[in-house]
């Protein structure tokens, strides 16, 4: 179903002169408006509030509760809807979103407390081959946590690799692999498929995720929940990086010798070839 910005763009050029200047507010207010009821929205765009219900019906809404609803659900869906009254001006628009990051930061950290941290860390530790799993903005993270844990460990690999696709991959896991899914909401259709494949697998299953994913914790040896709320449209994933690289520290503080000596092979390999600047 279409979000209520894509309805308007749709409508806007048939919409009167007076419902434009509402659907302009709404554009422009989206972030409140979750919490603004007919009348206030009437007034910001100083229309009569038979306006406002006149375009909440034409945009397929039976009344504000419904837009309401509407709201709430798109931003639990990090939907990307820009809200341009924000205050985005130093210093108020930073403080805000430092805030914001802090409290994704503590909330995800959180998630590792009460043995949680001990546990991922064992299982990254433990397996024979990891494969990381992640699709869209998830990947990133995914990429990442595979770049961090190759640093001290073998047998590490994100997928899926470009161009490719996931069946020849995940076929054949045995009890002592891991698969890693990051699986930040926006998730593509067919994730739950994934899910279900993967709880039929011998392979234990670590899932790094928001909290739209809760309903597959019980489903998978292991879950995470990584907090990606922002103040602005898009999602922040600095909480999911942070995570990533605790659980990595945790994994070579735990074979501290093994981590070391190839972290030696490796700056030796990247001497040899050229490969990174030389920082004086």
């Amino acid at each position: 179903m279409p979000h209520i910005g894509q309805r308007i763009n749709r409508c806007y050029s048939e919409l009167t002169q007076q419902e434009q200047r509402v659907a302009d507010i709404i554009l422009d207010h989206f972030d409140d408006l979750a919490v603004y009821n007919s009348t206030e929205l009437a007034n910001l765009a100083n229309v009569s509030k038979a306006t406002v219900t006149r375009l909440f019906k034409q945009l397929g809404f039976a009344n504000a509760r419904e837009v309401k609803a509407h709201a709430r659900e798109l931003r639990s869906q990090g939907v990307p809807l820009a809200n341009a009254a924000a205050d985005q001006d130093a210093p108020h628009g930073f403080v805000a979103h430092l805030a914001r990051e802090q409290k994704n930061l503590t909330r995800s950290l959180h998630s590792l407390a009460d043995g949680k941290f001990d546990e991922v860390v064992q299982l990254l530790e433990n397996a024979r081959h990891i494969k990381v799993i992640g699709f869209r903005n998830s990947y990133a993270v995914a990429l990442h946590l595979r770049q961090q844990l190759i640093q001290c460990r073998p047998n590490v690999t994100a997928l899926p690799q470009p161009g490719q696709v996931l069946g020849e991959e995940l076929s054949g896991l045995a009890a002592d692999d891991l698969v890693v899914v990051v699986g930040i909401r926006r998730r593509p259709a067919f994730f739950a498929r994934l899910m279900a494949q993967l709880e039929q697998s011998p392979a234990e299953v670590l899932l790094l995720a928001d909290g739209t994913a809760r309903g597959y914790a019980a489903r998978v040896s292991c879950f995470v929940e990584l907090a990606v709320d922002s103040v602005s449209a898009f999602d922040s994933y600095a909480a999911a990086m942070s995570v990533v690289s605790v659980v990595a520290n945790g994994v070579l503080h735990r074979q501290m010798r093994a981590g070391r000596t190839r972290i030696a092979d490796i700056n030796d390999m990247y001497t040899s070839l050229d490969e990174l600047e030389n920082n004086h």
